[in-house]
């Protein structure tokens, strides 16, 4: 960026008024612009909302060829690029790839708002499907009488019918963490296995924890 700037001269014995000049001034050029994330300018904005996967249609697919299947969901096989766009465009529906991934990518000859649906459809539906498997939590003692284990048995059997996981906990207090042996503390955690109701199998065998051994079992399939 370029400015003019002023230069007096005084010559030695001048009698008259010194002389001004008028001569460009050269400034470097700065680059204003704000970067807050001290990123380059030039990188898009990274938001997940706007990454996620573009689904391809009519002229943004770039495949040469294309396996092709049609409005009526025939199987027409692999045709040119150009060729399955003239189809699309025959019967008034849009092209689109179904698999980009597939050699070659596999496209479909469909109304785009209705594969958008369809779509959406089936993600709600896999979504309802999926449970969550939970690990509930027992926790008996050395001590506890057959009733409360009785009832600590049911409550485990209830979580297994709902396809839960169930973590038993024998737990230990004081000295006895260091004077009951291993095959003691396994008969006492077997002995409540027996009185759970659901066929089980075992998915986590018993191992000591910092409380005392445990045990994860889940329904049998």
């Amino acid at each position: 960026m370029s400015y003019l700037q002023g230069i007096v001269k005084y010559e030695p014995g001048q009698t008259h008024s010194p002389t001004l000049t008028l001569a460009p001034l050269h400034l470097p050029c700065y680059n204003t612009s704000i970067n807050l994330n001290n990123k380059p300018l030039s990188q898009p904005f990274n938001n997940p909302r706007f990454n996620t996967p573009r689904t391809n249609i009519n002229y943004h697919i770039r495949a040469p060829e294309l396996r092709l299947i049609d409005e009526k969901g025939n199987n027409i096989g692999v045709v040119s690029n150009s060729e399955a766009q003239k189809m699309a465009q025959a019967v008034g529906l849009d092209l689109i790839e179904i698999s980009p991934n597939a050699n070659p990518p596999v496209a479909k000859i469909q109304d785009y708002g209705k594969f958008q649906y369809d779509e959406n459809k089936k993600q709600k539906a896999s979504k309802a499907t999926a449970k969550v498997v939970e690990v509930k939590n027992i926790q008996i003692k050395v001590g506890t009488g057959d009733n409360d284990l009785a009832l600590k048995a049911k409550k485990a059997s209830e979580w297994l019918e709902e396809g839960n996981q169930v973590k038993v906990e024998l737990f230990l207090s004081g000295r006895s963490k260091f004077i009951l042996n291993d095959a003691f503390l396994n008969d006492r955690i077997q002995k409540y296995l027996n009185l759970i109701s659901v066929d089980y199998r075992v998915s986590v065998p018993i191992k000591r924890g910092p409380k005392g051994p445990t045990v994860v079992i889940e329904r049998k399939k």
